[in-house]
C-alpha cells in the first residue's frame, strides 16, 4: 500500500477555517488522499475536522506580539510534523519558510495579496515611512521566494511578479466552490443590495453608504467587521445610513441568504495601487449567487468579465453613480435577473474552484517530484 504524503500548512494570522486556506486548498488536498495537517495560532486547541488535522499553538495579545513570538511556536510545531511539503501562508513566516528549506524540506509560499503594494496603504504606518518600507519587503520576499521549492499566488499579476523570482510559479485563484451558493429553497429578493465582506474605507464603505441616500427605498444589506470604531461611527453620519441594514459578521449559509435576497452585489474598492489588478473573491461569489455586479471601473475588472455582462462599472469614488447604478438594477428586474443569470453560467464554465482544485493539485505533483 503507498503512504499517504504528508503536507502541512502554516498560518498565524489566519483563523482556522479560512475559506481559501481550510476550505478549498486543505479540503481539496484532504479529498485527493494527501495527509493534511493545518497549524493555527488562534488558541481553540487541536482538533480533526474534514480529516484534516488542525494544530494550534496559541494566541498571542497584540500584532507585534504575534510577530516576534507565533513564527517560533509554528516552526516548532510544522518540524514536529515532518511534513512531505510545508506551505505557508503569511509574510511574517517567510523567515520560518527559510529555516525549513535549510533543514530540508520542500516549501511552497501561498502570496495571497500584493504586500509590498499593500503597504503603501496601510494607515496604521507613517506615510513618510511607507515607501521606504514597501521596497525592503519587497526584497526580502524575493530573497526567499527564489529559495523556495515552489509559490502560489492569488491573482496571475502576483504571479507574473513572482516568475522573476521562481520558476516554479501558479496562480490559484479564489473562484468559488460549484454550488455552495445554490439552494433548493426559493428565498424572495428583497428591495435591496448588499456587500459582504471586510469593511474599510479603501474597499469602499463610505461611498457605498453615501450612495444609499440617491436611492430612494432600496436597502443595503451590511455584512461584515468595520476595521475601526471611527470609520463606523464616520459611516453613521452619511445621509444614506438611514438605508443601511447593518448586518455584522456573517456564516457562510447566512452569506448565501442574503445574497440570494439581494437585488445585485457591491464591490467598488478604490483605485489604490494594490487593487488595480486585484481579483475580489466577493465578485465571483455575487457571479455565483446569480446576483449582477456594481463594480470599480478598473481596466483589468473589465478584461476579465464584461464579456459577460454581469456588471455595471462605475467610478467608485462617485457615490451618486454608485447609486444611478444600484436604481438601474433595482428598477429593471429583468434586466438585473439576466444579468445574474450570465455571471452564474459563467462561474460553472470558467470562474469556479474545482478548475483551481485540479490546478493545485497538478502543482504539488510537480513540486515533489521537483
Amino acid at each position: 500500500m503507498t503512504k499517504k504524503r504528508k503536507v502541512c500548512h502554516l498560518t498565524s494570522v489566519h483563523p482556522r477555517y479560512d475559506t481559501r486556506i481550510f476550505i478549498k486548498e486543505c479540503g481539496g488536498l484532504a479529498k485527493n488522499g494527501y495527509e493534511t495537517h493545518l497549524v493555527v495560532a488562534d488558541g481553540k486547541g487541536d482538533e480533526i475536522k474534514y480529516n484534516i488535522h488542525i494544530h494550534d499553538v496559541g494566541k498571542q495579545s497584540g500584532r507585534f506580539k504575534r510577530i516576534l513570538l507565533t513564527p517560533k511556536e509554528v516552526f516548532n510545531q510544522a518540524l514536529s510534523l515532518q511534513a512531505d511539503i510545508y506551505h505557508f501562508h503569511d509574510p511574517e513566516l517567510m523567515k520560518i519558510g527559510k529555516k525549513l528549506v535549510r533543514k530540508g524540506f520542500k516549501v511552497i509560499y501561498d502570496v495571497h495579496e500584493d504586500v509590498p503594494r499593500q503597504i503603501l496603504n496601510k494607515s496604521y504606518i507613517p506615510t513618510f515611512l511607507r515607501k521606504g518600507i514597501s521596497m525592503l519587503v519587497e526584497r526580502y520576499e524575493n530573497k526567499i521566494a527564489a529559495k523556495l521549492s515552489g509559490i502560489v499566488t492569488a491573482t496571475p499579476f502576483i504571479k507574473e511578479r513572482f516568475k522573476e523570482q521562481n520558476a516554479n510559479v501558479i496562480a490559484v485563484q479564489n473562484f468559488p466552490i460549484l454550488n455552495e451558493f445554490s439552494s433548493d429553497e426559493t428565498i424572495k429578493k428583497e428591495n435591496g443590495i448588499c456587500y459582504i465582506g471586510s469593511i474599510s474605507q479603501v474597499r469602499g464603505i463610505l461611498n457605498m453608504v453615501d450612495a444609499m441616500q440617491y436611492t430612494k427605498e432600496t436597502k443595503l444589506f451590511l455584512g461584515g467587521s468595520f476595521e475601526t470604531q471611527e470609520l463606523h461611527d464616520k459611516a453613521k453620519l452619511s445621509k444614506g445610513w438611514e438605508n443601511v441594514v447593518e448586518l455584522g459578521f456573517l456564516n457562510r449559509e447566512e452569506v448565501k441568504n442574503n445574497l440570494m435576497k439581494s437585488i445585485a452585489g457591491l464591490v467598488v474598492l478604490e483605485p489604490t495601487i494594490s487593487y488595480l489588478d486585484s481579483i475580489p473573491v466577493k465578485m465571483f461569489e455575487y457571479m455565483a449567487a446569480g446576483i449582477p455586479i456594481i463594480a470599480s471601473d478598473f481596466k483589468y475588472w473589465r478584461e476579465l468579465i464584461e464579456d459577460v455582462d454581469c456588471a455595471l462599472f462605475v467610478d467608485p469614488q462617485n457615490p451618486e453613480a454608485i447609486g444611478k447604478a444600484i436604481r438601474t438594477l433595482v428598477e429593471n428586474k429583468k434586466m438585473a435577473l439576466n444579468m445574474g443569470q450570465r455571471g452564474k453560467s459563467a462561474v460553472h464554465q470558467k470562474f469556479n474552484w474545482k478548475n483551481e482544485e485540479t490546478n493545485l493539485i497538478n502543482f504539488y505533483k510537480k513540486s515533489l517530484y521537483k
